[in-house]
């Protein structure tokens, strides 16, 4: 089967992976700006980042139920437009408590769009029989990294304020023009369960190295989120700390702090890049333990580094590393359990950002931003090993691995 009849629909919907990332990198460059503006030290800041994370592991159950009613692509649509209409309230926090309330709207939106594009992925992978998720998170990294380089550009001449409106405008025209593609397109058949196990069953199939043996589904799913979880709580670190961490502790300029988050993105979009054909030749497994293992130490060098350069370069193998762990998860979770099995893997692996703002935020405040980051450095590792253990438990073809698709 080719993937020509559903050309348009994969690329308005790599287009929404697209604007989430650069809707997120507008408000993490701007995050330094926000927190002089509420005078927030870092364990308050830890606090209001919080309810972004609880904004979006409470909407995450009530999306996957919402995908699996009207279907995942209307709900995609919605759940981006709530996340163009909430970038631009962060700059008109003068509290706290304000700015949390705000990003709680914010986390809504984000965890929304998160599942439905992913539930919508994981669908339109099944009628296209080739591990393509990968592609879908590049385009998500894409847009992470021009959303920073144009964010970072304009963070002289433009106010917080003003930035943030101009991008929630661009969100919502994206959002507008590729939901006219996505919801005219045909209709890929939605994966549940059942259809799981099926194309788990069928050599070349979607699900082929993607899901496990009938029974196993629940366990399987939850080794996954759990790798999600530690693959979350590393992206999390490195979207709200970076910046910061690059301008306090190596003293570099606001303008190389905004290049040590691009280098990330740009590094996690390449890997991003090639990972449909790494997970062919090495297998989802092997790919996902050698990813976990690389952001690791590039995490230890990142953290520890006293000049800027070397503190990026690890940025740089962070981002390589976590590339296509957090893709894979979804989509295995996805192929095994459906929207549900999408939802419940994303509302642990966004737990991962629900506790890193406040684990790193309080050990900073203890003990220095960079040993509170080699934290990330533990949770990668973990990473790399669950879905080894996910596959062992699952029977020994899932830990293999065979990248068939």
């Amino acid at each position: 089967m080719t993937d020509s009849p559903w050309r348009p629909a994969r690329v308005a919907l790599t287009a929404f992976f697209a604007v989430d990332g650069f809707l997120f990198a507008a408000w993490v460059v701007r995050i330094p700006d926000v927190r002089s503006q509420v005078g927030a030290s870092h364990g308050a800041l830890g606090l209001a980042l919080l309810c972004l994370s609880i904004g979006a592991v409470l909407t995450m159950p009530l999306i996957g139920r919402l995908c699996l009613r009207y279907g995942s692509r209307p709900v995609t649509v919605a759940s981006l437009a709530l996340l163009s209409l909430a970038v631009p309230l962060p700059a008109h926090a003068h509290s706290v408590t304000t700015l949390g309330g705000v990003l709680l709207l914010f986390g809504a939106g984000y965890g929304g769009a998160n599942v439905a594009m992913n539930s919508a992925a994981v669908d339109l992978v099944a009628q296209l029989r080739r591990p393509v998720m990968p592609s879908f998170h590049a385009g998500y990294s894409f847009g992470g990294l021009v959303g920073t380089g144009v964010s970072g550009l304009l963070a002289g001449p433009l106010s917080t304020a003003w930035a943030l409106a101009l991008s929630a405008a661009l969100g919502m025209a994206v959002t507008v023009g590729a939901g006219v593609v996505l919801l005219r397109g045909p209709a890929a058949a939605a994966v549940t369960p059942a259809r799981a196990d099926h194309a788990a069953g069928r050599p070349g199939g979607a699900g082929a190295d993607w899901g496990p043996p009938r029974g196993h589904t629940r366990l399987f799913v939850l080794f996954l989120g759990l790798t999600a979880l530690c693959t979350a709580y590393g992206e999390g670190a490195i979207a709200d700390w970076t910046t910061l961490h690059l301008t306090d502790d190596v003293h570099a300029s606001s303008v190389v702090a905004a290049t040590g988050y691009g280098a990330y993105a740009f590094a996690m979009a390449g890997g991003r890049v090639g990972g449909t054909w790494l997970s062919i030749r090495l297998g989802q497994t092997r790919l996902m333990l050698f990813g976990g293992l690389t952001a690791g130490v590039g995490m230890l060098i990142a953290a520890l580094a006293p000049v800027a350069p070397v503190a990026i370069s690890g940025f740089v193998l962070v981002g390589l590393g976590l590339a296509n762990l957090f893709p894979l998860a979804m989509a295995r979770a996805g192929a095994a359990g459906g929207p549900q099995g999408v939802a419940f893997a994303s509302s642990l692996g966004y737990g991962g950002m629900l506790i890193g703002p406040v684990v790193i935020g309080f050990l900073a405040d203890e003990a220095g931003l960079p040993l509170a980051l080699t934290t990330v450095t533990v949770a990668a590792t973990v990473a790399a090993l669950l879905p080894l253990a996910a596959g062992r438990r699952g029977g020994g073809r899932w830990a293999a691995g065979d990248g068939s698709g």
